[in-house]
């Protein structure tokens, strides 16, 4: 049984600073690539930051210079480094996992930045 679960969200002011986590079982998470999305209510969920198997990293531009995505192989682990959080980073997170054939979703966490 494949779970994602994510820790690390809450409450923060404007320029503060959270940590995500998302640990992975049932997998062979050093083969899966590993991504963080976000989700506003009546808007698509988007693309936030992904690795890859490689530790090749990607972003969206709204959060280039700002956030940080790696991974921990040996703790079945991927982290999310959000630096500079502004208020329109408030969103519900989402942990995935992606190889091919296969697509995991973890059950979100919620980020708000208050200004």
């Amino acid at each position: 049984q494949v779970q994602l679960v994510e820790s690390g969200g809450g409450l923060v002011q404007a320029g503060e600073s959270l940590r995500l986590s998302c640990a992975a079982s049932g997998i062979t998470f050093r083969t899966y690539a590993m991504g963080w999305y976000r989700q506003v209510p009546g808007k698509q969920r988007e693309l936030v930051a992904a690795i890859s198997r490689y530790s090749t990293t990607n972003y969206a531009e709204s959060v280039k210079g700002r956030f940080t995505i790696s991974r921990d192989n040996a703790k079945n682990t991927v982290y999310l480094q959000m630096n500079s959080l502004r208020p329109d980073d408030t969103a519900v997170y989402y942990c995935n996992a992606h190889t091919y054939g296969a697509d995991y979703w973890g059950q979100g966490t919620q980020v708000t930045v208050s200004s």
